[in-house]
């Protein structure tokens, strides 16, 4: 039997500084745990366009196709800010979204108790926090067509169209109730059906699957007041569905409950390939940070975090995902913070190669 595939997609900034660290425990699971992984590494966003003149080359698009999983930094920077749109590096981003088709966007959210304090929001709202926001990522008004800007009555017009099929409602709906189902049993779904006919199909359609869910309890909540509800009272939440605009906003709402937007990792699922695996792509929600790059100070937990959904989600690993996720809580427990974290406690923070040593350190101790 073939090892499981990853390609590494490191890209810009300070992505392929937190992405060593990943190369790091990826090997430690295959000393220490005979989990041997075939890594393949290539280029994305800015660096592949330094490279090939575009951010996605074809070749790279075709591996991503091939192997299990795809593992990605950051892409970005101002260097490209003046390139034209079609060429930007956050295209080659989409581009992989769009034709693996990784419909179903997994945003956790969870506060770590040694960080509650980094919140804005007051410990006791915050400790304790561990949400899953499902974001549709393949359609909507990101997709919808037609768009672009255009003269009409001697004006500028910027066009986007919200758009949104049945069947697309119903896959990403499917996968929030099958993750319910293995959490708490709790989907809030989040759409504006008070003032958009896509609203009212998201609503129906998502009570239409609920049917075939009834051990799930099932609400709705327009998604203003769920990003009102989201900033009041966060931990009634369990799993929240919803669509690709509402849930970038909502999920960077709920990311900044945790206190740190670079402790938080992501996953982007698409259908099962031959082997019953789903396609997907794994990826930090920060930035590419290009303030901090090429400094040693870049924390990687939300990297190493996004491997071990990996592990969950791609490789059904999940005591091996839980071995790495206490890994970094005991890491921060310990009071081990890089310089981001460090910005809001005092204390002399540690480099990056240094925060992966400690994580490396309390993967041992866990044997």
């Amino acid at each position: 039997m073939s090892n499981p595939s990853l390609l590494i997609l490191a890209g810009d900034g300070i992505g392929p500084e937190v992405m060593a660290q990943v190369s790091r425990i990826i090997d430690w699971y295959g000393d220490k745990r005979g989990m041997a992984f075939d890594v393949s590494e290539d280029l994305v966003g800015g660096a592949a366009y330094d490279k090939h003149g575009t951010p996605l080359h074809d070749d790279t698009m075709a591996k991503a196709q091939e192997v299990d999983a795809v593992l990605l930094g950051a892409v970005g920077g101002p260097k490209y800010d003046d390139l034209d749109f079609s060429v930007k590096p956050e295209r080659g981003l989409l581009r992989l979204r769009k034709e693996m088709d990784l419909f179903a966007n997994l945003r956790p959210a969870q506060c770590f108790g040694a960080l509650a304090d980094f919140s804005s929001l007051k410990r006791e709202v915050v400790e304790g926090l561990d949400l899953m926001i499902v974001r549709e990522l393949t359609s909507g008004s990101y997709f919808g067509e037609p768009r672009g800007i255009f003269t009409e009555n001697n004006e500028r017009v910027g066009i986007n169209t919200q758009r949104y099929t049945e069947s697309e409602i119903e896959r990403v709906a499917r996968a929030a109730f099958d993750l319910a189902m293995k959490r708490n049993r709790k989907l809030c779904s989040m759409e504006k059906a008070n003032v958009m006919e896509s609203g009212v199909l998201w609503r129906e359609v998502v009570t239409e699957v609920s049917a075939d869910y009834p051990e799930v309890e099932l609400s709705h909540m327009y998604a203003d007041n769920g990003a009102m509800q989201l900033v009041r009272a966060p931990k009634q939440f369990d799993v929240i569905v919803t669509d690709n605009l509402f849930g970038d906003i909502l999920s960077d709402c709920a990311a900044m409950l945790t206190g740190s937007l670079g402790m938080l990792p992501s996953a982007s699922l698409g259908a099962p390939m031959a082997n019953g695996r789903p396609k997907a792509l794994y990826e930090p929600v920060h930035g590419s940070a290009p303030d901090i790059a090429g400094q040693g100070k870049a924390n990687p937990c939300a990297c190493i975090l996004s491997f071990a959904m990996a592990l969950r989600y791609s490789f059904d690993t999940g005591a091996e995902a839980d071995r790495l996720e206490r890994a970094v809580e005991k890491v921060l427990a310990d009071g081990v913070r890089t310089a981001d974290l460090m910005q809001k406690e005092g204390g002399t923070p540690v480099s990056t190669t240094e925060m992966g040593d400690a994580v490396i350190a309390a993967l041992d101790a866990s044997l």
